[in-house]
Order: structure tokens, then C-alpha cells, then sequence
């Protein structure tokens, strides 16, 4: 699993209301940037890229 989150393009700038993001081969991760030592959200790969897809980001 990479260590580099990212940070989405479409979160607010000077607010740092961001989501953050972390890919491996099986899961994607999701964090709250404000909150980097609170919970992470879970998905198997294969969900998140439906669920991005879904919002026409084509996977």
C-alpha cells in the first residue's frame, strides 16, 4: 500500500475541509485531512473504482 495520501481536488483550499486518499493493490483508503490520526474508511478496490466511475471520474 503506498504511504502517500492525496489530497482531492475538489476539497475546499483554506478551509482544509480535504478528503485524502490512499491506494493499494486490494483496498482504497479514505481519511478526513483534518483528522489524520483519526479512523480510515475501507474499500476493496474493485468498489471504489464503481463508486468513481458512478461519478463519471471513469475508474
Amino acid at each position: 500500500m503506498s504511504t502517500d495520501w492525496i489530497r482531492s481536488s475538489h476539497s475546499g483550499g483554506a478551509g482544509g475541509d480535504c478528503v485524502e486518499v490512499r491506494s493499494g493493490p486490494r483496498e482504497i483508503r479514505v481519511r478526513d485531512s483534518k483528522r489524520i490520526t483519526g479512523p480510515e474508511l475501507a474499500f476493496p478496490a474493485s468498489a471504489w473504482a464503481t463508486f468513481v466511475a458512478a461519478l463519471g471520474g471513469g475508474g
